[in-house]
């Protein structure tokens, strides 16, 4: 099984495992934030993301560096990503459960998979197009579901919406940030996130937390905010936005699971109904396959590359070994393979 006959694979695993761990942290911080301010929550959590990406840049051989003209972009993926997403997210699981919550986060997939056909033209057959149809579905059934049960809860649902369609901007807004050091992309949004939402926390006059409190988010957003997005942003830069965003849409499952593990009670039949269209979209979209004869146009940038992937093969006076990074260029050339929407295959159909 090698990534030319599967080119998904690796960012299927990669988003996978960043699902994972996002999706542990909602139910996490369901209860670690009980009590707290929305603004604060949100401030404690990209405080924690700042110090994962702190930890994982890399130096500018291994990967390509940020640049001025890149702050703009990551100013507004701060603003929806670390501002408006987290804290609509820390309202709403204050007033709906844990679960239905956890849940409804699938349908970032959607607005990121809408998000990136837009703005990107990533193809999306009829199988992306119904798996995104049957997450919608799923999402419909959740609202209609908790709005019977409670117009608290029903409120609650709607700012976690809110926060998905926050961070499909974000998303989207990333793809374009993908070939650059990951771990300074997380650094810099998680540091302008914290320190809007940090004034904005103080000039609401929310309550300090507790030390146990603070460290418990602080974790969470290490993990669950901070290298996720690390993984996040390597699945982008392997198989485009809107696949990473379908593999992505794991994550609600994985919290709600969690969720009532932990003891939420709050699984209704409505709720298990939703689940199940979401999880059917999420299965349906991994099955895509595509492959064709296609032409690559002369394309010079700077990414971390190895050269054994059929797309590198410039010269070097002594041949890295592994991911390096530096400005090279790609002479044209029309070839026939199985592949996804990366940086090399960006053609349009």
């Amino acid at each position: 099984m090698t990534s030319t006959h599967f080119p998904a694979l690796r960012g299927a695993l990669l988003a996978l495992l960043a699902a994972i761990l996002f999706g542990a942290s909602t139910p996490f911080l369901q209860r670690a934030g009980e009590g707290l301010g929305a603004f604060t929550t949100a401030a404690l959590l990209y405080g924690g993301a700042a110090l994962m990406g702190a930890l994982l840049r890399q130096p500018v051989e291994r990967e390509a560096a940020l640049r001025r003209a890149d702050l703009p972009r990551l100013g507004w993926m701060a603003l929806f990503g670390a501002g408006i997403g987290p804290v609509a997210l820390a309202w709403g699981l204050q007033h709906t459960s844990g679960t239905s919550g956890s849940l409804m986060l699938a349908l970032e997939a959607v607005f990121t998979a809408l998000l990136a056909r837009a703005l990107y033209r990533e193809v999306m057959d009829h199988r992306v197009w119904a798996a995104v149809g049957l997450l919608l579905a799923g999402g419909i059934v959740l609202v209609l579901d908790r709005g019977r049960s409670s117009g608290t809860q029903l409120l609650g649902l709607l700012a976690v919406l809110a926060a998905t369609a926050a961070w499909g901007v974000d998303n989207t807004l990333s793809r374009a940030l993908a070939e650059r050091d990951p771990g300074q992309v997380v650094l810099g949004k998680s540091l302008l996130g914290a320190a809007v939402t940090a004034a904005l926390a103080w000039a609401a006059q929310e309550p300090l937390p507790t030390w146990g409190t603070a460290l418990a988010v602080v974790a969470i957003g290490a993990s669950g905010y901070g290298l996720s997005l690390r993984l996040y942003l390597l699945a982008q830069r392997a198989f485009g936005a809107a696949r990473t965003g379908s593999v992505f849409a794991f994550a609600p499952f994985i919290g709600a699971v969690l969720a009532v593990a932990l003891g939420d009670r709050s699984l209704s039949w409505g709720m298990a109904a939703g689940g199940a269209l979401m999880l059917a979209g999420v299965a349906l979209h991994l099955m895509e396959s595509h492959a064709h004869e296609h032409a690559h146009d002369t394309l010079e940038h700077e990414h971390a590359h190895r050269h054994d992937d059929g797309h590198h093969d410039h010269a070097h006076p002594t041949m890295p070994a592994g991911e390096h990074s530096h400005r090279h260029r790609h002479a044209p050339l029309r070839h026939a393979h199985p592949h996804v929407p990366d940086a090399h295959h960006a053609h349009r159909h």
